[in-house]
């Protein structure tokens, strides 16, 4: 199983920023995954490594360009990197920053936008893509009055989601599934390891659930804490 940082380490070092890279390096991670946003919600500006706009206002945030400079280092050599666009209309731009620094190879591009998932499947199919779902800003479990709504999805959902990644994986769209725990089951990671895919879990911070999904069979668990792993 891949162990992958949040934004590299999230709960150690504030996440996107190079002291949570390292940290993460440092206990063991096979990959690291940050966000990239552009600098204004219009698109224009440069690409950061921010999760959304209220961290780019909270603090000073590095650039993709300098992001990848950073991971172009020896230190990182081995280290797989999931790039996760938060929003669409950058996807050539991210892309042209991944060849310029020779990295494309070693990065997954992941998103819930699906029609950036089809733009750089036909303009680049030299990168890996991972659908990530579902696209949600808050815990609709946390909150009694959408819970059982809620419920409802989560079951629907990982019944069909099964046979709907297996065949967006053999039609050749994506090459992995980025799937939040609650939807990893037995049959899904059967499901997308028997069409030729790959599945990441995420965001687990309980040693005991991370044991339980190794178990079921994903390809990787993406954690805030890699001590976890």
């Amino acid at each position: 199983m891949r162990r992958v940082g949040h934004k590299g380490a999230d709960h150690i070092a504030p996440g996107n920023t190079f002291d949570s890279f390292a940290a993460a390096l440092a206990h063991g991670v096979d990959m690291i995954e940050f966000d990239v946003l552009p600098e204004h919600p219009d698109g224009t500006g440069e690409l950061l490594l921010a999760h959304d706009w209220e961290d780019v206002a909270e603090r000073r945030a590095h650039t993709l360009e300098e992001g990848l400079t950073h991971f172009a280092e020896a230190v990182y050599d081995g280290i797989e990197l999931i790039v996760d666009m938060k929003t669409r209309g950058y996807e050539e731009r991210v892309a042209a920053a991944l060849r310029h620094h020779g990295l494309s190879d070693r990065v997954l591009v992941s998103t819930t936008e699906n029609s950036s998932l089809a733009l750089l499947r036909a303009r680049h199919p030299e990168l890996r893509l991972g659908w990530s779902l579902p696209r949600m800003r808050r815990n609709p479990l946390a909150n009694p009055v959408t819970m059982l709504p809620a419920v409802a999805v989560l079951t629907y959902v990982r019944r069909a989601l099964p046979g709907v990644a297996a065949n967006r994986i053999r039609r050749g769209e994506i090459d992995a599934l980025m799937a939040h725990y609650r939807l990893i089951t037995p049959r899904l990671a059967a499901a997308v390891c028997g069409a030729g895919g790959e599945l990441y879990a995420w965001t687990v911070d309980d040693a005991k659930r991370i044991g339980e999904l190794e178990r079921v069979g994903v390809t990787g668990v993406i954690s805030n804490d890699p001590r976890l792993f």
